[in-house]
């Protein structure tokens, strides 16, 4: 009986069907790795890999050979920018020299109130004297004529920043000898006063040769003021009082004259 209750005829079981549109095959079947007939899955992402290198490698080249034109404008803006305010800091520092040597010198002739000091402002009297008197003579027109009207050899601005700088930088190594301390100053004061002095180059107010002509001007006046303070003049200034008397009271009024008069005609330049 048990073998009858077992058997097919008497134990009816539900047939199992194959559906292909099974939700669960449908889940199976979205996914092509797990397919039969796909490539495998490892050879999938295989070919995933080179793709994805290939695609790499042609946007590198686009930036290199066409995307990198925003790149190089915006370097070419900031260059540009970078540029005009250089230019803006030079125009200032160009017009605010002229003061700026100014005041140092008169600092350094009431620092040192002596009678070597009223020679040395007596002597950038007479070199700004030399300088209009040769740009009457000379008339060499300036660059850009429109800017400034007189003429423009020698530099008047190179010549009295050189007088001043070479003077200085002599009177420095007589009182303090020659060691390192003087030769660092001596070759600050000298790159300070030749950049002070491009400024009139670049700011087109001067050629070249105007600004070196005033300089090598400048240079040989201080030069020559020195040496005739320590050679013929300090002599006389000690042993005689009137030399004194005419050294005080000369550099005094030259100075006080001219002193009006430059700032006279600075003040029109900026008006």
């Amino acid at each position: 009986m048990s073998m009858a209750l077992l058997s097919s005829s008497s134990l009816h079981l539900p047939q199992k069907r194959f559906n292909l549109f099974h939700p669960n095959r449908l889940q199976i079947c979205k996914n092509p790795i797990l397919m039969t007939g796909f490539v495998s899955k490892k050879q999938f992402l295989g070919g995933l890999g080179s793709s994805y290198q290939k695609s790499m490698e042609m946007l590198a080249r686009v930036e290199k050979y066409g995307g990198g034109g925003v790149a190089e404008k915006e370097a070419e803006a900031e260059a540009v920018l970078g540029d005009a305010q250089l230019g803006k800091f030079e125009a200032i520092l160009n017009k605010l020299s002229k003061w700026l040597v100014a005041c140092l010198f008169g600092l350094y002739i009431l620092w040192r109130h002596d009678g070597e000091a009223l020679w040395a402002a007596m002597g950038s009297v007479v070199n700004s004297w030399l300088s209009i008197t040769l740009k009457q003579i000379l008339n060499h027109q300036r660059p850009v004529s429109a800017l400034r009207s007189d003429p423009g050899m020698p530099s008047s601005h190179a010549q009295s920043i050189f007088y001043i700088a070479v003077l200085g930088i002599l009177s420095l190594f007589q009182w303090m000898g020659t060691n390192l301390f003087t030769v660092s100053m001596g070759a600050f004061i000298l790159i300070s006063g030749s950049y002070l002095t491009w400024l009139r180059v670049s700011q087109q107010l001067h050629t070249t040769s105007q600004v070196l002509v005033g300089a090598i001007l400048g240079s040989s006046c201080a030069i020559s003021w020195f040496w005739l303070w320590h050679a013929f003049v300090l002599k006389a200034f000690i042993s005689s009082i009137w030399v004194r008397v005419i050294v005080v009271l000369g550099s005094a009024a030259f100075c006080i004259a001219f002193t009006f008069y430059v700032v006279r005609e600075w003040l029109i330049d900026e008006l």
